[in-house]
C-alpha cells in the first residue's frame, strides 16, 4: 500500500474516532445560547401586523446597512456575520407578513441575529 493511502486510512480513521456527531445535528447536539440577549422575541409578542411590519422592516434595513458598510465588511469582529444573519431573517420575516402569515421562527431569528449584530458593534 502506498503512503497517501496509508495517510487516507489512518486520517479517516482519526475523524470517525474523535466524531462525536454533533457536527451536522443541530437538533440532538449540545445548544450554544446564540440568543442569550433575548428569550421569546418582542416581535413575536406584537399584536398589530401594521406595527410589527414596520419594526421588521427597520431591522432588516439597519441589518442590510451594516451588510453593506465596508467598516465592518473588513472587521475583525464578526458584526458583518450577524448583519448578514440578520438581514435574511428578517427578510423572511418580512415575506411571510406580507402573505398575512406571523412566522414565529422567523421573527425570533431576526431580532435575535440583529441583537447579535448590534451587541459586537458596541
Amino acid at each position: 500500500m502506498n503512503i497517501r493511502a496509508r495517510l487516507l486510512i489512518s486520517a479517516t480513521a482519526l475523524l470517525l474516532a474523535g466524531s462525536t456527531g454533533f457536527a451536522a445535528d443541530i437538533i440532538e447536539g449540545p445548544t450554544a445560547d446564540y440568543c442569550r440577549t433575548v428569550g421569546t422575541s418582542n416581535l413575536v409578542l406584537t399584536d398589530n401586523t401594521v406595527d410589527l411590519t414596520k419594526q421588521v422592516v427597520k431591522l432588516m434595513d439597519e441589518s442590510v446597512a451594516v451588510a453593506n458598510s465596508p467598516e465592518w465588511i473588513h472587521s475583525s469582529r464578526p458584526v458583518f456575520v450577524w448583519a448578514s444573519e440578520a438581514k435574511v431573517a428578517c427578510g423572511m420575516a418580512y415575506g411571510y407578513l406580507k402573505t398575512n402569515y406571523k412566522d414565529e421562527d422567523t421573527l425570533n431569528k431576526c431580532e435575535c441575529f440583529h441583537d447579535r449584530m448590534v451587541e459586537y458593534m458596541n
